[in-house]
């Protein structure tokens, strides 16, 4: 497999295991990962969040740890990218709010590039308008929000460790589903 370069965008209280996981998947396997998040400089850092599955009626939270920023958000260039990752977490409340965050995505959507997008990730699908007609997975909580926006649920058939690919895109509910997540964006990133 020749060596991509994949974006990821991150915020402060991503989702730890669905930005580090796929992080280190994707450079296990020789690919170069740049994360960026807005208003923060390479060298800087965003606070992780966990996410827990306990027994209640949705997750818990507790305190992560600093995931490394490596490239400044304003030197970001789409165009120097094969595919990009969007972990979920809180940061996606947030990061749909930056219109330049959302432009970022819709590049991605509308060259076809490859898109991984996990969790509360399809929050940026949304607010960028490029889900429409799509099949997609996320974490339960957002499904209304997915259909009035046009997208089609396909509900996870094996609780949160499931995937769902359509064209490129590719989707999942939650952290336990980081490894068919993964496997299936590094399909398609072969193709």
């Amino acid at each position: 497999m020749a060596s991509k370069r994949i974006l990821m965008l991150v915020g402060d209280f991503v989702e730890d295991y669905e930005a580090m996981v796929p992080l280190q998947i994707l450079q296990m396997v020789g690919h170069q990962v740049d994360t960026a998040s807005p208003d923060k400089e390479a060298g800087s850092h965003v606070v992780t969040a966990i996410h827990d599955f306990e027994g209640q009626q949705t997750y818990s939270e507790k305190r992560g740890h600093n995931f490394a920023i490596t490239v400044s958000f304003d030197e970001v260039t789409p165009d120097n990218y094969d595919g990009l990752v969007i972990p979920g977490g809180r940061s996606p409340e947030f990061l749909q709010l930056n219109e330049r965050v959302l432009d970022i995505v819709r590049h991605f959507a509308d060259g076809a590039k490859p898109m991984a997008v996990t969790c509360h990730g399809p929050y940026l699908l949304t607010a960028a308008g490029v889900v429409s007609g799509k099949r997609c997975q996320a974490y339960p909580s957002l499904r209304p929000e997915l259909e009035r926006a046009g997208a089609i649920w396909d509900p996870p058939s094996t609780g949160l460790d499931s995937v769902c690919v359509d064209g490129n895109l590719v989707t999942a509910p939650a952290w336990p589903a980081n490894p068919a997540w993964m496997r299936e964006f590094l399909r398609i990133l072969e193709q």
